[in-house]
């Protein structure tokens, strides 16, 4: 009788107890509302004036995961959506830079490079979209284990602006200030048939890499809980409600 009484009251208390207590994981899951703006055809260039109108604020991606590479350069974005797009804003201020992959889904990860990782619907299948300091992206989709590259034609449509320009260039030691932008088409996501976010809430995370650097490094804005470097990692990912 005792032993049902107490399975009876910790089952109650599990029903009232937020997720973050009963998964220590997600205490730490960052959430972030993401402005709508009505715009059309907007250029990507201005993209970050249209952020400073609509009052977008920046948000850090300033969290050092792994003892191993403690620099942390300093790195910000902002992010909004439109009817048909989500826009993306980065700025780093770093104590070098690199953009040597020169054409996209190359190895844009080596370079100094911002990501942006995302679940967009229900059935777990993750995107990452990263982008180095000369607008130079990669795109892939699906789990883990199997990545598809997204076609050249689904890259295509990726508006892309970078403050340093668009051609691909070696290491520059010292300390540089860039910024990129980008909007990202729902057709980028190009293993579902998405045609609006409004009111959703999805899984997403931001890093700021540079493998190949002088100094590598590899920051999140939602912490990671992983021994070694690895953003591939769904499960530990914020969340974005999109108005």
């Amino acid at each position: 009788m005792y032993l049902k009484k107490y399975l009876m009251m910790m089952a109650a208390l599990l029903c009232v107890l937020p997720l973050s207590a009963i998964n220590p994981q997600n205490s730490k899951m960052k959430e972030l509302n993401v402005k709508k703006v009505s715009v059309a055809n907007i250029p990507v260039e201005s993209v970050p004036a249209l952020m400073d109108e609509e009052k977008v604020a920046f948000q850090p991606v300033n969290t050092v995961n792994w003892a191993a590479f403690p620099y942390a350069p300093d790195v910000e974005f902002r992010i909004a959506h439109t009817e048909d797009a989500i826009l993306l804003h980065f700025k780093v201020r770093e104590a070098s830079v690199r953009a040597v992959a020169g054409h996209d889904n190359g190895p844009v990860w080596e370079d100094a490079c911002v990501e942006f990782f995302s679940v967009p619907a229900g059935d777990g299948v993750y995107y990452n979209m990263e982008c180095n300091c000369a607008g130079t992206l990669i795109g892939a989709g699906a789990g883990r284990g199997n990545r598809q590259h997204a076609p050249q034609e689904v890259l295509d449509k990726v508006q892309r602006w970078a403050s340093l320009g668009r051609k691909a260039f070696d290491e520059r030691v010292g300390e540089c200030a860039w910024e990129v932008a980008l909007i990202i088409p729902y057709s980028a996501f190009f293993l579902h048939d998405i045609t609006s976010l409004d009111g959703k809430t999805i899984r997403a995370n931001f890093y700021k890499c540079g493998d190949k650097l002088q100094t590598p490094h590899f920051l999140s804005w939602n912490p990671i809980g992983l021994e070694k470097p690895n953003f591939h990692c769904p499960e530990f990912f914020g969340a974005l409600h999109f108005e």
